[in-house]
């Protein structure tokens, strides 16, 4: 569970930055462990500077058990780095690319969300922590897509 003394003001190093999905997050807030867990809690150890997207808090938050979850996590999650599509049209467009090109080669993408999630990691050069299958998929076929 996140705690108030997590560090809400983060300075990066200069090198990566990084964008958790959902998978990696609903993981860690469960006490699930496993390598996205422990890397994660490296990161935030640290004091890394993970962001999220809009698509990956509203993931979070639908996955609250009760109210009182729900309101802490969008406290935390809400003064997180957000990325966001760089442009409203043509992110959306390369998204949709990133899924016909895997099923071109014969790649089944479960979640088109997940092409957004991995367009918005290409445009900001961050790295993707993930734990979802669909995306070492993209990566075979998109090789900008950069995976911790």
């Amino acid at each position: 569970m996140i705690t108030s003394d997590c560090v809400l003001e983060k300075e990066n190093e200069k090198g990566d930055e990084y964008l958790v999905d959902t998978s990696v997050w609903i993981e860690f807030l469960n006490g699930k462990p496993g390598p996205a867990v422990d890397q994660l809690k490296t990161w935030l150890m640290v004091e890394k500077v993970v962001g999220l997207t809009a698509t990956i808090y509203q993931e979070i938050l639908q996955g609250a058990a009760s109210e009182a979850h729900f309101q802490k996590f969008q406290t935390y999650f809400s003064q997180q780095p957000f990325y966001h599509p760089l442009d409203p049209v043509a992110s959306f467009a390369e998204a949709a690319r990133i899924y016909f090109l895997c099923r071109r080669r014969g790649l089944t993408i479960r979640s088109t969300t997940d092409c957004l999630i991995a367009r918005v990691a290409i445009e900001h050069n961050l790295v993707l922590l993930h734990n979802d299958r669909d995306f070492e998929s993209m990566a075979t076929v998109i090789p900008a897509l950069r995976l911790a």
